[in-house]
């Protein structure tokens, strides 16, 4: 199957690109994670995105898609796939995987978890992929240390939905999107203060 990077049109949605991400695979440093769970972000349009006030930090996400947005948070990283396009700033953050490659090296970066927990949650995802700031701006299309693997076939996953993971702003958008009955998919936690606007 040809790659979901180049068989995606120009005029999909954020939403529709992040659930076609579900079922991708994603190679970071030696380790491949199955992408298992992620959450829409519409940038320009989306209270709740980095972009929605355009900053030095979000400007990679004004740019091309395909490239890789990584932030720190908490101290862990974060990724995000820019989806584009350009000026919209739409992106996607990746909150899980299921490692199918490299699961020692992966088990070496989280410690002693047992696997279904290796790349459950960002920050556990991004460590497990050895993913940091210095991948901010990885052209995600080309065979680099981080990459969408080509190979992948998302068409016969099951999905499920329901409101992003922690946000104050927009929260009740049905924007988290996972592979159904997944064990590797992340607990919800709304935020404390979140407003209930959509």
């Amino acid at each position: 199957m040809e790659s979901l990077v180049f068989a995606m049109n120009a005029d999909n949605t954020v939403i529709d690109r992040a659930r076609d991400l579900l079922g991708a695979r994603l190679v970071g440093h030696g380790v491949t994670a199955i992408i298992t769970e992620v959450e829409a972000y519409a940038g320009i349009d989306d209270p709740a995105s980095h972009a929605f006030t355009r900053t030095p930090r979000s400007e990679i996400m004004y740019g091309p898609p395909w490239r890789l947005y990584v932030y720190r948070i908490h101290g862990h990283h974060c990724a995000n796939v820019v989806t584009g396009p350009t000026e919209q700033a739409s992106a996607v953050l990746i909150r899980a995987g299921r490692i199918d490659g490299g699961v020692a090296l992966a088990r070496e970066r989280r410690g002693p978890v047992p696997d279904n927990y290796l790349a459950r949650g960002p920050g556990n995802f991004t460590k497990a992929l050895g993913i940091t700031i210095a991948d901010l701006g990885t052209d995600l299309t080309t065979a680099t240390p981080v990459y969408l693997d080509r190979g992948s076939d998302t068409s016969a996953v099951e999905i499920s939905s329901g409101p992003r993971v922690g946000v104050r702003h927009a929260a009740n958008r049905p924007w988290r999107f996972w592979i159904s009955d997944d064990p590797t998919v992340s607990a919800y936690r709304r935020h404390a203060k979140t407003s209930d606007q959509i």
